[in-house]
């Protein structure tokens, strides 16, 4: 049974109950342009290619797949929903509402969704280079220049601001949930973690939602999420997630990673904030990603599929300073978003004219596509099409083991 959940099958009425206490969401029709082309809910209609990545606390597969009436490459999320319980499930629904109401070129679009029998298929663009935790494993495994830095994070950034105008907390800013297209776009996913500050027509200032955040997503946690006390949290802890997410970027190796939770809430309370180099908060094990830059065996082919063109390449491409300098501005930016107060922490707004972003009005979109390497016209592994689909019968890999989350 293939059951439609485009917005134009949902009753108006469903639509205005969930968004009643969501008065400050930004809505539009949806675009007559792309999505027209790959809005089909017919199984038949899609080739999988390739597992790509997992996500969801590993619930969700990704795949690479081909729409067959048009040739177009898309991504396809499938999720087994008699595997969620009514928390995960609330989730899903949450997000998949919520990406027909967000408008904005660096949020994930969803281009349409439907049920095949108990599993969900959530079709979406596709994202030639997937995500920065990916090209990370790949190409940068000690740790990005700070141009191709600063080109990724404001983007999310971008993307941040625009879900906290309308009243909502990511609550799931990291690396593996910013995704970069073909042609150099950056956008934020993760919108299954989502929570909204707007209740009964008010915004109110604090909220103490504390859901059971895997342990793959405490290193990005702020101190007052992981806390869970009667102060709360508002959007600033996203604003903590996103200095984590630099040192993510800076250094190829997630802060924190290795810690128990107990241990990680001290050192995020203990203070002064980190630097974007404080070797104390990295892991120190020998297992460091080390992928080969030449992308051949380091997987890259899973996720760096579409050609875009030739592009000039720049001294910075693939390559990080063996003596990690970086700039007093972004050192300055890591510090701010780590404040352990989040009031002293800037908004994603102010964020978005701290001076290290300054030099992006003068870089064009192509600057982010100097910085990274060729992307490919098809994927280097190939599994046969799945016509009709089949529920699986293979294991999937751990959690741990995924770099392109959605």
């Amino acid at each position: 049974v293939i059951e439609s959940l485009r917005p134009e099958k949902q009753s108006e009425t469903s639509i205005h109950q969930y968004l009643v206490d969501e008065p400050t969401l930004s809505w539009s029709p949806p675009s007559t342009r792309a999505s027209e082309v790959v809005c089909s809910t017919n199984v038949s209609h899609y080739e999988l290619q390739v597992e790509i990545g997992r996500g969801f606390d590993n619930l969700t597969s990704v795949h690479l797949a081909r729409h067959t009436p048009t040739g177009t490459l898309v991504t396809i999320k499938i999720t087994n929903l008699e595997n969620c319980n009514e928390e995960r499930l609330k989730a899903l629904q949450k997000a998949v509402i919520l990406s027909h109401f967000f408008r904005h070129p660096n949020i994930t679009n969803y281009w349409t969704v439907f049920t095949v029998g108990s599993w969900l298929w959530v079709i979406s663009p596709f994202m030639a280079y997937g995500s920065a935790s990916q090209l990370l494993r790949t190409y940068f495994p000690e740790g990005m220049s700070e141009t191709l830095i600063r080109n990724i994070l404001f983007g999310a950034v971008r993307g941040l601001n625009y879900l906290h105008q309308n009243g909502c907390i990511h609550r799931s800013i990291k690396a593996s949930h910013i995704l970069i297209s073909g042609d150099g776009l950056v956008t934020l996913s993760g919108l299954s973690h989502l929570h909204s500050l707007v209740k009964h027509g008010q915004r109110h200032r604090a909220v103490y939602d504390f859901p059971q955040f895997s342990t793959s997503v405490q290193p990005w946690l702020s101190p007052e999420l992981l806390r869970q006390d009667l102060h709360g949290y508002n959007v600033k802890s996203d604003i903590y997630s996103v200095g984590i997410t630099a040192c993510e970027l800076a250094n190829g190796q997630v802060p924190f990673q290795d810690m128990h939770r107990t241990q990680m809430l001290l050192q995020k309370l203990k203070g002064p904030p980190y630097s974007p180099l404080d070797i104390s908060i990295f892991p120190q094990s020998e297992s460091r990603m080390r992928s080969s830059r030449s992308g051949i065996d380091s997987g890259i082919g899973e996720s760096v599929l579409v050609s875009s063109g030739t592009h000039t390449v720049n001294s910075d491409r693939l390559h990080t300073p063996s003596s990690k300098t970086f700039s007093p501005a972004f050192f300055s930016l890591v510090q701010l978003c780590l404040q352990q107060d989040p009031e002293k922490r800037p908004s994603a707004s102010s964020l978005l004219s701290h001076v290290f972003f300054k030099q992006m009005k003068e870089e064009s979109q192509d600057s982010i596509l100097s910085l990274l390497p060729p992307a490919y016209n098809k994927p280097s592994i190939s599994l046969p099409p799945v016509l009709p689909w089949t529920e699986p019968e293979y294991d999937f890999p751990d959690e741990k083991d995924s770099y392109w989350e959605f």
